[in-house]
């Protein structure tokens, strides 16, 4: 795919992968579409790449079905659709005192990240499986984001290991339907990253989860996640592969 001239949707787009990886298309040439629940801060954001900013709530159908009409009324119909939109929100099944978790707190976890995704794979394919094919007969790719915790989630993260694992199951078969449309499903499951997610945590532990990185012994920067989602965009043969982005990291139970 090349990214020059293509029209970009990124969903969670105004703040931390998202963001990073929208300001990366931008630079590459993409015509970019920023989804995000805050729609001031999307506005904000796509301001300073000359991109659109919009208000989308990834859960609903009709919001990302309008969303989607919107950027393809400024840009045309996108050719790359990166889903970055996601909460992570920590609970143990059995909470203190002996009481279930709520099951909204899981509900809302698994609609924004898992549903959420599929909202938009599902709406962003089916525009594109109208567009006039380009090499090897390609019209567009979208990529998921997952996390390491579909494979070696925490104790506390039931809702999102969950939530991550529905990713990691939904790309292969997501990448086998849609390739009779020339279309490529790939996610990356990134490590931990320096992102607002694991900004709200004191120092102490931000430090603790980067001593446990093999190497390069840090955070990850979202600058890194959006090289690699770009080299995905434009590298044909990555189809149906779930890409661990982590340093070599596996967590322990806690």
């Amino acid at each position: 795919m090349d990214i020059s001239g293509s029209a970009a949707l990124v969903s969670g787009g105004a703040s931390g992968l998202g963001r990073v990886t929208a300001a990366a298309l931008a630079s590459a040439g993409a015509k970019v579409t920023l989804l995000d629940i805050d729609g001031d801060r999307a506005a904000a954001v796509a301001k300073e790449f000359g991109g659109l900013g919009l208000a989308c709530d990834v859960t609903r159908a009709d919001a990302v079905e309008a969303a989607v009409t919107a950027a393809r009324d400024k840009h045309g119909p996108a050719r790359i659709a990166i889903s970055c939109a996601g909460i992570g929100r920590a609970g143990r099944i059995i909470e203190r005192g002996g009481n279930p978790m709520p099951l909204d707190q899981f509900r809302q976890v698994v609609e924004v990240n898992l549903i959420g995704s599929f909202n938009l794979l599902r709406v962003a394919a089916a525009d594109m499986a109208k567009l006039n094919p380009l090499a090897d007969d390609e019209r567009g790719v979208i990529l998921l984001t997952a996390s390491i915790a579909a494979y070696d989630g925490q104790i506390g993260q039931a809702a999102y290991s969950a939530s991550k694992g529905g990713i990691v199951g939904l790309t292969l078969p997501a990448a086998r339907e849609l390739a009779r449309y020339g279309i490529r499903v790939v996610a990356i499951a990134p490590g931990v990253f320096a992102t607002p997610m694991l900004a709200g945590l004191p120092e102490a532990a931000q430090a603790s989860l980067a001593a446990n990185v093999p190497f390069p012994q840090r955070l990850g920067r979202p600058e890194e996640y959006a090289a690699l989602a770009l080299h995905i965009c434009a590298n044909r043969m990555l189809n149906g592969e779930v890409i661990r982005l982590d340093s070599a990291l596996r967590m322990a139970p806690r």
